[in-house]
């Protein structure tokens, strides 16, 4: 499956003999993590709304997301320097801005994710523990299961855990007989009256967080440190974002079958999926219900142990960064930090980053009973807005420049996709910061 060589240095250095779906991993990961039960009601009230006519557009998000995954995965592999690396090596705003983003995006998701995980809990055992129980139980068990396992057994759940939520989905989507014809005549691009919104919202929201920056750090703790493994790498990425595109057209064609032609709406927010299972049940029976159910649990609680472990990665990693800048300040030797401590997992191990995982854990927990404040909901959607934009057209920076080897640079497609990436979303974030009622 794999072989051995060496650098220009004589290093011995691990290499593949071949991309094989056996290598298949960060990807999955960065699949289950980036959909959320948010996302899936986006594309359920897209379908409801509009039947199939927008399945083109979650084809192009496809695209588009498979282009950005791969240009972050390709700097970690191309150079042997994280993309928080990059980000500083292009001044220090860069540094400001991901502290800030970092430490107040952290506080209010961690309080999402619990929610989120706690919601189908409580659906299916409504005789126990309430919500905002069942929120601390579930981010709890995420930092304890993070905080004692590594990248290896962290893949592990996070496999079978997308093997749920891909099985409940897809049997959900053939339960309602989808109409095969019109899902086809949905591949040609139209815009309805009323549409663009829930448009760009498909192409550049399901799948499209943080975590997509994360991708290249799973890379790197799979153990693919370098450019031989490069064809593994993109093979890995396609393989996510065609499970989240399979993800997308299931519940669109739900949304299409059992909602659109029944005209029923549902609940904005992850509380949605809560009045889905209540569809479900009275057409289907309890059975397909609690399945669902099931389905919603594991897509939120992936995401959520997605992010404990990824978003702290990148947390560690940014604390690496800023004590090699005081060090250097200082007159100290900093030297650099390696990509291969975090396939070696000491990165998983460190002070950085095992606090991150308590800040994601412990302070949300205080906007569980406070019903977060409104002022920081308010900037948590301004600096959440922003991020896709700043990930997008750094990359396009950093991937057309001397810091990335003249082989690795971007050529004409990805700088398009990427471009056109970058598009979307500064016009995803300005509606959004429109839409908050300042």
């Amino acid at each position: 499956m794999g072989g051995a060589g060496t650098d220009d240095a004589g290093t011995t250095i691990s290499r593949p003999r071949r991309s094989s779906w056996t290598y298949i991993g960060p990807g999955i990961v960065v699949a289950a993590t980036g959909v959320g039960a948010g996302d899936l009601v986006a594309t359920l009230i897209a379908g409801s709304k509009f039947g199939y006519t927008l399945l083109w557009a979650a084809v192009i998000g496809c695209v588009v997301k498979i282009s950005l995954a791969e240009a972050a995965g390709r700097w970690h592999l191309a150079t042997g320097r994280t993309l928080f690396d990059g980000w500083r090596s292009l001044g220090r705003w860069t540094t400001g801005y991901f502290a800030v983003y970092v430490v107040i995006w952290g506080f209010v998701y961690g309080a999402t994710a619990m929610s989120s995980s706690a919601l189908p809990i409580v659906a299916l055992f409504p005789d126990g523990p309430g919500l905002k129980t069942w929120a601390v139980i579930t981010g709890l068990i995420g930092l304890v299961f993070v905080w004692f396992n590594q990248y290896a057994v962290f893949e592990k759940v996070m496999t079978v855990l997308i093997g749920i939520m891909f099985v409940v989905v897809v049997y959900v989507a053939i339960r309602v007989a989808p109409d095969l014809g019109d899902a086809f005549a949905g591949l040609a691009p139209v815009l309805p009256d009323g549409s663009l919104l829930y448009t760009l919202g498909l192409i550049g929201g399901v799948g499209g967080t943080i975590t997509m920056a994360a991708y290249g750090y799973w890379v790197n703790a799979k153990g693919w440190t370098n450019p031989t493994w490069m064809k593994v790498m993109r093979l890995d990425n396609r393989v996510a974002y065609i499970t989240t595109g399979l993800f997308v057209v299931a519940m669109l064609v739900v949304g299409a079958e059992l909602l659109h032609s029944s005209h029923l709406a549902l609940t904005s927010g992850d509380r949605g999926l809560i009045d889905l299972g209540a569809i479900l049940e009275d057409r289907f029976g309890p059975t397909t219900a609690k399945l669902f159910l099931v389905g919603f649990f594991a897509t939120s609680f992936s995401s959520l142990i997605g992010v404990w472990h990824g978003v702290s990665l990148m947390f560690a990693d940014f604390v690496e960064r800023v004590r090699e800048d005081r060090a250097a300040a200082s007159g100290a030797s900093g030297a650099g930090v390696a990509v291969e401590e975090v396939a070696s997992g000491e990165r998983e191990r460190s002070l950085p980053f095992r606090a991150y995982l308590l800040w994601l854990t412990f302070p949300p927990i205080s906007l569980l009973f406070l019903d977060e404040p409104f002022g920081l909901v308010v900037v948590y959607g301004v600096l959440g807005a922003f991020f896709m934009p700043f990930l997008a057209l750094t990359l396009i920076w950093l991937l057309n420049s001397s810091r990335t080897p003249a082989e690795w640079r971007n050529g004409i497609l990805s700088n398009v996709m990427l471009a056109a990436g970058g598009l979307l979303f500064i016009v995803l974030c300005i509606q959004q910061v429109r839409d908050i009622p300042w």
